[in-house]
């Protein structure tokens, strides 16, 4: 029989009920709510700095996005363009209970973010006993893997999504006579959406990977529809920048890649789906 047709068994390791399974599962639940609620705690605590510092951070011209395109725009010399000396907003909280669910929601987003790689860590040790050898090797390096993509997409969308974002709809205006004056829950919840999405949306070299190995993606069928995807990826890039095609570039560019390198991690996904069937089937035919 095939290697990786049969489960693996490890010392210590015993075959398990259904119920023992529930119970594996929400003990690794329990911890990984006790990690994100203790992270949450700490967020809470801090909630005046983490407003001041990282919530109204990309709101100010100082911010080090800003910075970066004022200095790009003296180099380039289109210093009037890129130069960012004031955003024309006021944050206001137009709901008696305004800032207190938004001191929860901001805790809670901050404290999941910093228990990500734990809660992941708990969920791929419920998962990886099920895997069999060939499973478990070739998704070595899972736990670190999702964790950086998820932290390249975290600072990916704080550092350039909310900027961008906060600029153009703070610079936005149909009439002189209209003020820009956002609540608290929009602003919020606008950060918590760019933040948190960028880091899911790159996850897609890990998806893709999955999908792949499951037989439902191929890099063929990535590469045939390559052109629909530009686009789609050029309409995300131009409903979330300002109207110019620099910020446009700097927010498709990496998503474009990423979508390049899902191909790339799809195609080494078959490659060595074939390598192991040719192998057995070498093996098969020696044993016959």
């Amino acid at each position: 029989m095939p290697l990786d047709q049969e489960p693996v068994d490890y010392p210590g390791e015993k075959e398990m009920s259904f119920l023992d399974h529930l119970e594996e599962l929400r003990w690794h639940v329990v911890r990984s709510a006790f990690a994100i609620v203790i992270f949450m705690i700490v967020a809470f605590i801090f909630t005046g700095w983490i407003f001041d510092n990282i919530i109204f951070a990309p709101s100010k011209p100082s911010f080090p996005t800003f910075q970066a395109l004022c200095r790009l725009g003296e180099y380039t010399g289109a210093k009037d363009k890129l130069c960012v000396e004031q955003i024309p907003f006021k944050i206001q909280s137009r709901f008696m209970t305004g800032q207190f669910t938004m001191q929860f929601l901001s805790a809670f987003v901050i404290g999941l973010i910093l228990a990500f790689p734990y809660v992941f860590w708990e969920i791929w040790r419920f998962v990886k006993p099920g895997l069999h050898i060939k499973e478990r090797l070739v998704t070595r390096g899972a736990v670190f893997w999702v964790t950086f993509l998820f932290t390249l997409g975290i600072l990916f969308g704080y550092y350039v999504l909310c900027p961008m974002s906060i600029w153009f709809f703070s610079s936005y205006t149909i009439s002189d006579v209209i003020v820009n004056e956002f609540d608290i829950t929009s602003y919020v919840q606008t950060i918590v959406a760019l933040v948190f999405g960028s880091g899911l949306l790159f996850q897609l070299p890990v998806v893709v990977y999955f999908l792949t190995k499951i037989g439902i993606l191929t890099p063929q069928f990535m590469r045939k529809y390559r052109k629909h995807a530009v686009v789609i990826i050029l309409i995300l890039a131009a409903l979330i920048t300002p109207p110019d095609p620099l910020s446009q570039t700097i927010i498709a560019l990496p998503l474009y890649i990423l979508y390049e390198v899902s191909i790339f991690v799809s195609a080494g996904v078959l490659r060595r789906k074939r390598k192991q069937q040719e192998a057995e089937d070498r093996a098969s035919a020696a044993g016959a």
